[in-house]
């Protein structure tokens, strides 16, 4: 045990766990070296004809193939290049590939619109954007056509650059895909350049690239501001997910992989087969139905869905009927957001799953903190366990800095290797998040027990003061999910001219359940205090959310104020 007498603070210590000294491209190749005919990548979508199945050493030979083209195309090493697609396969091969070459991936998010991905090419500084064609609705070439209409008369995109007023680094766009567009290479041109190039060509670019190299740049959700690109390196990236594990053989483990890509909990599990050695079944993005058919079909032992992803699930009319075989399914790993201690049970119950909760952040390259195998259900579905190995964790009380007592809640804190380099061209807020002694202010507001399990009550900022009492939307929302009847709970603070600041409950039922308000205030009334009672309550069919499967509560905030006329 690593806690510091009676104070909110937890020491670090390596719980026999050595720390890496390597690059992500690095340990491809080794474990390629070491299991090369295990299956490592599957992508299982035969209703549009795309069945891929690598086992490491093809896993490897295509990364190199990938990494070769991008020497010969000109990338250099530190320069910035982004990919804007779904998790198509070819986004995981240029990623790897841009590790073995020391390039910055900078990742776009899937639901950006013109104005978002203008700012992130010019704040990222990126040379060269990696993009499918449309996605969904969006028709992503119109969008860079817009932003650089130069780019359409660009007779020789393999021998010409792109030269842009509007966006003057950008120097060339490469589309995933076998149809040619205007002023763009494809992906598969890009390929064909490396044939000519060696293998020792590769591996001498490939011996520059040391651990302490930026590897990523990854931009966080902009929820409050513009959205800032935290810089994690190959030792930030790679010794969280080794000390996440923590030791523990997953070899054998076949995962699912539903986050999307250009989030840190999709990266880091796709990055997790890698070191673990474990086979990945990837999603081109989050389907209900589909994650229940792969988990059935390629009899797959564990998956990572944040809280609405297992909802949806866990509500499905066909895993309802009992359609699916779930039986393989050992665990589920989950976190990003508040989850409820309920539906943590419902896994347990419905699934037949363990669970395994991570808390972690994009700047502390998506980890932290996380349960651990052998701890008891009750601790795995109520905390989010213990700090990670080698990691200083401490919990605060914000105004004065100090250290809170076991069992009072304040701001976690967090110090060590995966804590990020700092947001790139954006000193000011790095030292707003990075203090001068290396802490990482995470803005959650948390809660350490006796033996170091934390839990999260909520984040700083989402904390409702109704009538001066203190109160965390994360314990009012698992309280309402406990009712029969509801399926989702959110709540938010909204102004209030007595009270200060009153809450509003937005309710997601089960299907074919139907719900008064007045029966929600009843059931609030007979089981909790009195002002932690929801004034309003809205009854909804779904949330607005996140790329990645978050709620966007400051958009429910906007609506219930107009709503209620607040």
């Amino acid at each position: 045990m690593a806690v510091k007498g009676n104070l909110s603070i937890w020491e670090a210590e390596s719980q026999g766990v050595e720390l890496l000294n390597s690059t992500i491209g690095d340990i491809l190749d080794r474990q390629a070296q070491l299991t090369p005919d295990k299956e490592a990548l599957i992508y299982n979508y035969p209703e549009i004809g795309l069945n891929l199945r690598l086992n490491f050493k093809q896993y490897r030979e295509e990364v190199n193939k990938v990494a070769k083209g991008l020497i010969a195309l000109g990338i250099q090493k530190g320069e910035h290049v982004a990919i804007w697609a779904i998790n198509v396969p070819e986004w995981i091969l240029v990623q790897l590939a841009f590790a073995k070459i020391g390039a910055v991936l900078v990742t776009i998010n899937t639901s950006y619109r013109p104005a978002e991905l203008e700012y992130a090419l010019r704040q990222g500084d990126i040379t060269t954007l990696f993009m499918t064609e449309t996605f969904r609705k969006n028709s992503y070439l119109e969008t860079i056509y817009g932003l650089v209409p130069e780019l359409k008369e660009i007779a020789d995109p393999v021998n010409s650059s792109l030269n842009s007023p509007g966006l003057p680094k950008l120097k060339r766009v490469v589309l995933f895909g076998d149809k040619p567009q205007s002023g763009t290479l494809l992906f598969s041109q890009v390929v064909a350049l490396g044939e000519q190039l060696s293998d020792e060509v590769l591996q001498q670019r490939q011996s520059t690239v040391t651990p302490q190299d930026v590897a990523l740049v990854m931009y966080t959700s902009g929820t409050t501001g513009f959205p800032k690109g935290a810089m994690l390196t190959h030792n930030n990236i790679l010794n969280e997910i080794h000390c996440s594990i923590r030791g523990v053989d997953y070899s054998s483990e076949r995962y699912v992989g539903t986050m999307p890509l250009f989030h840190i909990a999709g990266l880091s599990f796709m990055l997790s087969g890698i070191i673990s050695g474990y086979t990945v079944i990837s999603m081109l993005g989050f389907d209900p139905t589909k994650v229940l058919e792969l988990i059935a079909q390629e009899k797959a032992t564990v998956s990572f869905c944040v809280p609405t992803m297992l909802v949806a699930m866990l509500n499905h009319p066909r895993f309802l009927a009992g359609e699916f075989d779930m039986s393989s399914l050992n665990w589920i790993a989950t976190g990003g957001t508040a989850v409820p201690v309920v539906l943590m049970e419902q896994v347990k119950e419905k699934l037949g799953a363990d669970c395994k909760i991570f808390f972690g952040m994009t700047e502390s390259a998506g980890g932290g903190t996380t349960t651990l195998d052998e701890d008891p259900f009750g601790l795995k579905s109520s905390t989010v366990g213990t700090p990670f190995p080698h990691l200083e964790v401490k919990i605060v009380n914000p105004t004065t800095g100090e250290a809170v007592p076991i069992g009072e809640p304040g701001e976690l804190l967090m110090r060590g290797y995966i804590v990020m380099k700092g947001y790139y061209n954006m000193p000011e807020k790095t030292a707003e998040t990075i203090d001068p002694e290396g802490w990482l202010h995470t803005g959650d507001q948390a809660v350490m027990n006796a033996q170091g399990y934390v839990n999260i009550v909520g984040r700083i900022k989402d904390m409702i003061i109704r009538g001066g009492e203190n109160v965390y939307p994360a314990e009012i929302e698992q309280f309402l999910m406990r009712h029969p009847k509801v399926s989702e709970a959110q709540v938010v603070g909204v102004p209030d001219a007595y009270m200060g600041e009153e809450m509003v409950a937005f309710l997601n039922l089960k299907p074919d359940e139907k719900l008064t308000e007045a029966e929600v205030q009843q059931y609030c009334r007979a089981n909790i205090s009195r002002h932690k009672i929801p004034k309003y309550v809205q009854f909804v069919s779904d949330y607005p959310m996140t790329a990645s499967g978050k709620v966007r509560k400051v958009e429910l905030r906007e609506q219930a104020i107009k709503y209620f006329g607040l």
